[in-house]
C-alpha cells in the first residue's frame, strides 16, 4: 500500500508483527533492490499517531492545569464566604453554644450550609453542562459527551473540594468561646 501525505514525496506502509528493528533492514534491502530509492525514516504507526495528536494533547493538559487552578480558586472563594459568614453570626453562634449546643453540631451546621450551597452549584453545573455537549462532543475522543461516570466524578471532586473548603471555618465556629462571643458586638 503506497500512502503520499501532503508534505511528503511518498510512504510505505507495512504491516508486520515482527519488531520494528527486525522489519527495518528487510525494508531498506527491499526498496533498495525494487530501486526505488532509499529510506529516510522508518516509524511505527503509533509514534505516527502520536505525532499527530501533539497539539490535542496540548490542549487537553492546558485544560486539566486550568481546570485545577479554577477549582482552587473556587475553594479559596468558598473558605471566603463561609469564614466571612461566620465572623458575622458570631454573636448567634456564641448564643447557640452558652445554649448548650454541642460543638459538633455546630460545626455541622456550618458545614452544612457550604454543601447545600455546592448542591446547588453542582446541579445548576451539571445542566450546563450537559447543555453544552452538543458544543464540545467534536472535541472529545475515546469519551461520549454524556458519560454518567465523569458527571458523577466531576460532582464528587466539587463536594470534596466544598467540604474542605468548608471544614476550617466550621471548625472555627465550634471554638467559639460563648463568652467572648457574648461580647463581640
Amino acid at each position: 500500500m503506497v500512502y503520499l501525505p501532503g508534505d511528503r514525496e511518498g510512504a510505505l506502509l507495512v504491516r508486520s508483527q515482527a519488531d520494528v528493528r527486525q522489519v527495518s533492514a528487510a525494508i531498506r534491502s527491499a526498496v533498495a533492490a525494487a530501486g526505488a530509492g532509499q529510506v529516510e525514516d522508518i516509524r511505527t504507526l503509533d509514534s505516527v499517531v502520536e505525532g499527530t495528536i501533539g497539539r490535542e494533547r496540548l490542549v487537553a493538559a492546558l485544560s486539566t492545569v486550568f481546570g485545577a487552578l479554577a477549582t482552587l480558586l473556587a475553594a479559596i472563594g468558598l473558605y471566603g464566604v463561609l469564614a466571612y459568614g461566620v465572623s458575622r453570626r458570631t454573636a448567634e453562634l456564641g448564643i447557640r453554644m452558652a445554649l448548650g449546643a454541642q460543638r459538633r453540631n455546630v460545626q455541622w451546621m456550618v458545614l452544612r450550609e457550604s454543601l447545600q450551597m455546592a448542591a446547588a452549584g453542582t446541579g445548576v453545573g451539571l445542566a450546563a453542562a450537559y447543555a453544552a455537549t452538543r458544543l464540545v462532543s467534536s472535541m472529545l475522543y475515546g469519551v461520549k459527551p454524556t458519560d454518567g461516570l465523569i458527571f458523577a466524578g466531576s460532582a464528587l471532586v466539587l463536594a470534596f473540594v466544598t467540604a474542605l473548603a468548608g471544614f476550617l471555618p466550621a471548625r472555627r465556629a465550634s471554638r467559639i468561646d460563648p463568652m467572648v462571643a457574648l461580647r463581640y458586638e
